[in-house]
């Protein structure tokens, strides 16, 4: 149930560092120049602190590491996002109204979003009232509470959310990449789930209070607090309102994905829509400490970006298609490394394929051109910089590196890796990525047919 954001405009960066210690990151070098304040309470709980100067604003963002990932029971997907909708349904002490007027009081505002691996829920508003803030989340958190009517309420505008995306033919197409992509790893479904699921969701009542007791608890969760704030007041506020949250048991069983051994197709017939097409190769699971994920994104940039021959030749001079990208997906398992392009013409298809397959075979045997790869670099680490404007944006991006590894911190290790690339690593990670028997091809044409071999 989305929440309008209030946006704080402030200074830019903040380094990390685990606990009170200085991060072993040199500051000049870090990506966020200002430490990290962390502290672990006893029920596992981990809470995370960044000071700095935004005059009486704060954002409390509250990291659950449970995503459609984590839905590993057959006909059980979608639950996480569904989650996201029956935390603002309220508690005994604060229904869904009273919640609402306590946040236009404390001139908050409240938001959630999910993803493939985890649930994020933000609040941001005056740094004065804090500990109300920290009191509205510790109390739905550990009671949150609803009826059987309630939950068929949602589950319907679930249905609906799934619906209204579902006919838009990129969102169909996505799905059964997905689906045709992977045969054991949960990232076979998206966030939304399978269908048949999300239509059967108003029957799982029983299921949901489940769901809700294996993964919302302290272990699973971080809160991240940035603005005006004293390390000291937060982990007071967070020991008093969720100290006795209590631990959980729970792991769900994931399955790993086989070695995929042969190209897939999937295909969506739609006659008034511009023919698109995307090449989706198997990559790898994020890693601050290995560079593959880096080289990637920077070596899908050097080729596919604004500034590369590929797309001044088909955008610009051919004009054959309308759009290309292509980028490594960060997740906690292995997902996909996709290129998309939307086509002008459809008899164009197998043209726009084979000049994309031509430029990655290229990439694997000749190095980029030094200075391209420089200034990429550079562009990745310091686009990424200047985005940190606000108290939400440097707590989304904590956040980011929380769900991925369980460590906010290695924000900085991470983006340190961009400047250890070499043009070998990128050859490197084209030979290995990028192989037909990894492929999964996703069309949309007027064609009954995929339309590429």
């Amino acid at each position: 149930m989305k929440r309008q954001v209030f946006f704080i405009s402030t200074i830019l960066l903040l380094c990390a560092t685990c606990g009170f210690s200085q991060s072993k990151v040199r500051k000049e070098k870090a990506i966020f120049p200002f430490p990290i304040l962390q502290k672990k309470l006893a029920n596992g709980l981990n809470v995370v602190t960044v000071p700095f100067n935004s005059p009486g604003i704060a954002s409390l963002y509250i990291v659950i590491r449970a995503g459609s990932h984590e839905e590993v029971e057959a006909g059980k997907t979608g639950f996480a996002h569904f989650f996201e909708h029956m935390m603002f349904r309220g508690t005994e002490k604060y229904t869904p109204d009273m919640y609402n007027q306590v946040l236009n009081t404390l001139g908050a505002s409240a938001n959630a979003n999910t993803s493939s691996d985890r649930t994020m829920y933000t609040m941001t508003g005056n740094a004065i009232m804090l500990e109300k803030m920290f009191e509205l989340e510790g109390d739905r958190f550990q009671n949150l509470k609803y009826s059987v009517h309630d939950f068929k309420t949602e589950a319907g505008a679930v249905k609906g959310e799934y619906t209204k995306n579902a006919a838009s033919p990129f969102s169909q197409l996505q799905e059964k990449i997905a689906n045709t992509a992977f045969d054991k790893s949960t990232y076979k479904h998206t966030t939304m789930g399978f269908f048949t699921d999300v239509v059967d969701m108003p029957n799982q009542y029983d299921y949901s209070l489940t769901f809700f007791q294996r993964f919302y608890r302290p272990e699973y969760a971080t809160i991240i607090v940035v603005g005006d704030v004293k390390p000291e007041t937060v982990n007071g506020y967070a020991q008093k309102y969720f100290g006795t949250w209590k631990r959980g048991n729970y792991k769900p069983v994931i399955e790993q994905e086989p070695t995929q051994q042969g190209t897939r197709y999937t295909h969506i017939k739609q006659a008034s829509f511009p023919p698109y097409l995307s090449l989706n190769y198997k990559g790898p699971a994020f890693s601050y400490t290995e560079k593959d994920l880096p080289a990637l994104n920077v070596l899908c940039s050097i080729l596919f970006g604004e500034t590369s021959q590929l797309y001044q030749e088909l955008v610009v001079k051919e004009r054959k298609a309308r759009s290309l990208f292509a980028g490594a997906a960060a997740n906690r398992d292995p997902n996909l490394i996709s290129i998309g392009a939307s086509l002008v013409d459809v008899k164009d298809m197998q043209y726009v394929k084979d000049r994309i397959v031509h430029v990655l075979e290229i990439a694997k045997a000749e190095a980029v051109d030094l200075k391209k790869l420089s200034d990429t670099k550079s562009n990745y680490k310091y686009g990424f910089a200047m985005r940190m404007d606000s108290p939400d944006a440097l707590a989304e991006s904590l956040g980011r590196f929380t769900w991925l590894t369980g460590k906010p911190e290695t924000i900085n290790a991470y983006y340190a890796l961009f400047d250890k690339l070499t043009v070998q690593d990128l050859i490197k990670v084209a030979n290995k990525y990028f192989v037909t028997n990894a492929l999964t091809i996703g069309t949309i044409s007027p064609d009954e047919e995929v339309g590429v071999k």
